[in-house]
């Protein structure tokens, strides 16, 4: 067996509340004005967008991995507010291990705290074990990064380690990166409910 993965495919993954869609040269525009106005969105992340210079790396980065086949970005627009409010994608894809990891994911500042971060990972993890018929996505974050690493756990995500001083930081040194995972087994038993639960409109979380 093996992935379903087509990077030639224009995989278009939507919900009442949000539409992820292949991320474009284009979506410069559409993008910029985080990398502008609020360059902390990358303060935990290895590739950073910050300022207009940063935003085209970022973008020709995504792209450039898509051609080879390594990853697949999308652009996250939220319906609730009809405007563009980030990125997310499926990187490390592994098509005969039948493995993906999901991250690089970031919002602007207002859409946090929303619920729209419910949506997106449901979404991208209902496509990665329904669709691409992956059997492990994996989720890693800097060790530092608590906010993203409670968001992950919220979703039923299980840690597994930490990868001491693995990967370099941006403002130089390296960092230790907390790996954390859901099986197919776990989507099907119970991390697909636990997230549509979340993702009810009554929900606190």
């Amino acid at each position: 067996m093996t992935l379903n993965y087509d990077l030639n495919a224009e995989y278009i993954l939507e919900d009442e509340r949000v539409l992820l869609r292949p991320l474009l040269e284009s979506d410069y525009d559409n993008l910029l004005p985080f990398a502008l106005n609020e360059p902390d969105t990358w303060k935990y992340s290895y590739l950073s967008a910050r300022g207009e210079d940063g935003m085209r790396r970022y973008i020709k980065d995504a792209l450039d991995n898509r051609a080879a086949g390594r990853e697949y970005a999308f652009i996250v627009f939220d319906k609730q507010t009809q405007s563009y409010a980030g990125s997310t994608r499926f990187y490390d894809i592994l098509p005969a291990w039948q493995t993906v990891q999901l991250g690089y994911t970031w919002y602007g500042q207002k859409y946090r705290g929303t619920g729209l971060n419910k949506h997106c990972k449901y979404l991208m993890l209902q496509f990665a074990f329904d669709d691409l018929n992956a059997l492990r996505v994996e989720f890693r974050a800097d060790a530092r990064n608590k906010h993203s690493i409670a968001a992950m756990k919220s979703i039923g995500c299980t840690p597994e380690g930490i990868l001491r001083n693995n990967m370099p930081l941006q403002e130089g040194g390296r960092r230790d990166s907390i790996v954390l995972s859901v099986l197919k087994h776990e989507w099907e038993g119970r991390v697909k409910q636990l997230i549509k639960s979340k993702m009810a409109p009554n929900s606190i979380f």
